[in-house]
């Protein structure tokens, strides 16, 4: 069902429901993980959590992707300062295509995959025959036409994505990219500057309590 959409080009509706579920408080429920691996980066101590609800169609997310990440990653992910998890939420079938497929590419390999989708957009997200042009961009990934066949007709995959989507649902996703800081929704996609005057106060405060509590 999923492959015949994307080699038509036509909307599915099969993961229309999630994104209709009632917005429920945050809370714990947030940081929950659910039923994929977690891609988080940087410290699991970090004093600031960020997650993202991404898809790999949006315009917006890979905006954020191309600019915005490598100095947020730099700046406040790799010292310490900021715990970053990305989770999916497509927007539509090719979007979920490619997050199964980055899945299917091994959790190593989640990240780089996921660059390569966001780099190389346009030649499947442009197309008329989606899947081909998928093969293409996985074959530069290593992966074979037959791998990304199989990989597009596991519905227990889509299942987990679709579940992973759901719960961003239930927790007031609408659009992406989302992002939850420390709990608190922001969305859009956020500047370097933007993410600064977020994190910097929160920065400052946990610093503060630690030298309190050190006294």
């Amino acid at each position: 069902m999923l492959r015949r959409h994307l080699m038509l080009g036509v909307p599915a509706l099969f993961f229309a429901t999630t994104f209709h579920t009632v917005a429920q408080d945050v809370g714990d429920r947030l940081f929950e993980a659910g039923p994929l691996p977690e891609q988080a980066f940087g410290e699991e101590d970090a004093p600031i959590t960020v997650i993202e609800y991404a898809s790999l169609t949006c315009g917006h997310c890979r905006n954020f992707h191309l600019t915005t990440w490598p100095e947020l990653k730099e700046k406040y992910v790799d010292t310490g300062k900021v715990r970053f998890v990305i989770r999916e939420f497509p927007l539509d079938p090719r979007a979920s295509a490619g997050f199964m497929l980055a899945r299917c590419a091994g959790e190593d390999k989640w990240y780089p995959t996921v660059d390569l989708l966001y780099r190389s957009a346009e030649s499947w997200t442009q197309v008329a025959d989606a899947a081909t042009g998928l093969k293409q961009v996985m074959g530069m990934a290593g992966m074979s036409g037959e791998d990304v066949e199989a990989c597009l007709v596991d519905q227990e995959l889509l299942d987990n994505v679709n579940a992973v989507a759901a719960k961003g649902s239930a927790m007031g996703v609408t659009s992406t990219p989302t992002f939850f800081v420390n709990g608190e929704k922001h969305e859009g996609a956020l500047t370097i500057q933007q993410f600064s005057e977020i994190l910097d106060p929160l920065l400052a405060d946990a610093q503060a309590k630690g030298d309190s509590d050190e006294e």
